[in-house]
């Protein structure tokens, strides 16, 4: 993550994804796996951020159930990814109930964090981290504000479709992913008055003014 050049953007790939899913829905099975390469980085990382080492399972539970439901989603690509990530944090959830444990996280897989959501100040000073360290703050925050960084930096989710995942109002989603940035570029050093928030502006070039 941040080691050399713009960072993967998720909603880079919608325009691939949405035709892909559209294939997908017609039984093009080369299309449903151009579908799963694209979603699957952003959604192992999220589960790993809420079950652990449980991750890849409950990832293949969630996709089976994608594979089933595909028929009935209507949407684009950025539509599908937030359609995917709910139904992941059911399984998660459903998962975490079993266990009857708190959400653990472990490691994720060095490029995940290169599908970051929408620039700011904050989530720039993220992506300038390691994997592990940039792990290690989002890991440290309150609930909320992990689970809100992990789906706008890591799914790529906007506001709104992050708060649909969440079944919270956008504004508190945004809030708490503003927070949690915040608190993390403080942490680095680089908070301060010019700083932005989570925006769901589109991406802005390096060295682009805010």
């Amino acid at each position: 993550m941040g080691q050399g050049g713009e960072p993967r953007r998720a909603q880079a790939y919608d325009g691939e994804l949405g035709a892909a899913v559209t294939l997908a829905q017609q039984g093009d099975e080369t299309a449903f796996a151009v579908a799963y390469r694209i979603v699957q980085p952003g959604l192992l990382g999220y589960l790993r951020g809420l079950v652990g080492d449980d991750a890849e399972d409950v990832a293949a539970d969630a996709w089976l159930e994608i594979a089933r439901d595909l028929g009935r989603f209507k949407g684009d690509g950025a539509g599908f990814r937030g359609w995917t990530a709910t139904i992941a944090r059911h399984r998660a959830l459903d998962h975490l109930r079993r266990r009857r444990v708190r959400p653990q996280a472990a490691p994720l897989e060095p490029d995940v964090l290169d599908l970051p959501g929408p620039h700011s100040t904050h989530d720039q000073a993220l992506e300038s981290l390691s994997t592990e360290r940039a792990l290690d703050l989002i890991r440290a925050l309150p609930p909320d504000q992990a689970e809100a960084v992990l789906l706008r930096v890591v799914v790529g989710l906007d506001g709104p479709a992050a708060a649909r995942v969440l079944g919270k109002r956008p504004g508190a989603v945004r809030t708490a992913a503003h927070r949690g940035l915040r608190r993390i570029a403080r942490q680095l050093g680089v908070d301060g008055p010019a700083a932005g928030g989570v925006t769901d502006d589109g991406p802005r070039k390096p060295g682009e003014s805010t």
